[in-house]
């Protein structure tokens, strides 16, 4: 068969893909699969069976909303029910080499995320294109110099104005809040568009802070009351904006993501 079978197929036009083919038992004989030994007559019928690969660099196909761009950084809108990283496929991570220009620096690298937003959370998130940039950007995160504002939509009557300081993971967390409208809901009481600026980074803090006071986000699955739990419509918490002051160009970058529709909809100061 090793002989005789060169040539019979386009796909396999040469010695060793005829014995790739082999190997991966591609190649019958009269319905038998065939070896490099399987001797050939004449009259017998031979068929070759290629399963198709699958790349494993696929690429995710996922649009995504650019916000600011220039040649060190990009903002971008992470939309709800995405990982910003991490080991699965669809991640926001994954997503940017498509929807971002390639820098032209000479450490350009391709485009990280440089913070965390949680998979249900929208709005503002940085990303760095060179490899000084994500750097840079990292070290601002943790002087603490980038001023994060999210709002929130939370349960129940809560005070107009606040400071939540405890620990998460040991470490202490602060948020400063404000509710900025209350409107009467059959369902929950009250609904209150909270103002957050978190003055620390720490892992669902916003989110242990609201629940701890008892008044935890709207669709907040993880933190919120049992029975209070709203399916279906995702988390109503924002990353309403960044600002901070870029470390190449030292341009004061302050940018905005404007509301969800579904922000609108519940309070009438944003319609």
């Amino acid at each position: 068969m090793q002989d005789y079978g060169i040539g019979i197929f386009n796909a396999v036009l040469t010695k060793s893909a005829l014995k790739k083919a082999l190997k991966k038992k591609q190649i019958t004989v009269n319905n038998v699969i065939a070896t490099s030994a399987t001797f050939i007559n004449g009259g017998e019928s031979i068929t070759l069976s290629l399963i198709k690969e699958v790349s494993q660099n696929k690429k995710l196909v996922f649009k995504l909303e650019v916000l600011f761009e220039d040649d060190y950084l990009a903002l971008i809108h992470k939309p709800a029910g995405i990982l910003v990283s991490g080991n699965s496929f669809k991640t926001v991570a994954n997503a940017l080499p498509q929807n971002i220009i390639q820098s032209q620096h000479a450490d350009a690298t391709i485009p990280q995320p440089v913070h965390r937003l949680d998979f249900g959370t929208t709005g503002v998130l940085l990303v760095g294109k060179t490899s000084s940039s994500i750097r840079a950007l990292n070290k601002l995160f943790e002087q603490r110099v980038v001023n994060k504002i999210y709002y929130a939509v939370t349960i129940g009557n809560m005070p107009a104005k606040g400071i939540i300081s405890t620990t998460v993971d040991g470490k202490l967390a602060e948020s400063n809040y404000t509710v900025c409208e209350s409107v009467p809901s059959e369902r929950f009481s009250t609904l209150n568009l909270v103002k957050l600026e978190p003055q620390t980074g720490r892992r669902h803090q916003l989110r242990k802070h609201l629940s701890g006071i008892g008044h935890p986000i709207l669709g907040d699955k993880d933190y919120g009351i049992e029975h209070l739990i709203l399916n279906g419509k995702g988390m109503y918490l924002h990353a309403y904006a960044l600002t901070f002051v870029h470390p190449f160009t030292n341009k004061n970058i302050n940018q905005i993501d404007p509301f969800p529709k579904r922000f609108k909809k519940l309070f009438t100061t944003l319609k």
